[in-house]
């Protein structure tokens, strides 16, 4: 598994860049003050750090329990990214919708397509910073790999 540090780092670096793209991106996309625009996106990229930071954990805790392993195939990627997204909207659907005083039709519209911006860009995201930071090799793999030169 990764440590500390690699979780920190990764989840440190995606939200930066995240928060870029959207603050400069989105918020001239959609017309809104800008002023909002940034609170809101840094209100949930500290919300998204905590769920990512968490979120990974189990997940990862979970990859090795049920497959041994935490080699992520395509369709394991989109299942972690899609998960991670639906949790998220959960927690700020209510939020976004009371701060910019709008309907909680309006503000799941505004939520998807955040959803899909990050969905795209944690796909991306994670293939790029996995291939930068190899995740190492589990116990698993280091017992099979030392039996297997046996």
């Amino acid at each position: 598994m990764r440590t500390t540090f690699d979780r920190l780092r990764h989840t440190i670096c995606f939200e930066l860049i995240g928060l870029l793209i959207l603050t400069l991106g989105v918020g001239k996309l959609i017309h809104m003050d800008m002023t909002k625009i940034t609170v809101l996106a840094v209100a949930f990229s500290v919300i998204a750090t905590i769920w990512n930071y968490f979120y990974n954990i189990g997940f990862d805790k979970a990859m090795l329990k049920y497959t041994g392993q935490l080699n992520k195939s395509l369709k394991i990627r989109v299942f972690h990214a899609s998960l991670f997204e639906f949790g998220l909207v959960l927690i700020t659907l209510p939020i976004m919708a009371w701060y910019l005083k709008i309907s909680l039709k309006e503000a799941f519209l505004l939520d998807i397509g955040m959803v899909v911006f990050y969905l795209v860009y944690a796909f991306i995201y994670n293939i790029i910073y996995d291939r930068i930071f190899p995740i190492p090799a589990t116990q698993t793999e280091g017992n099979i790999q030392s039996e297997a030169r046996e």
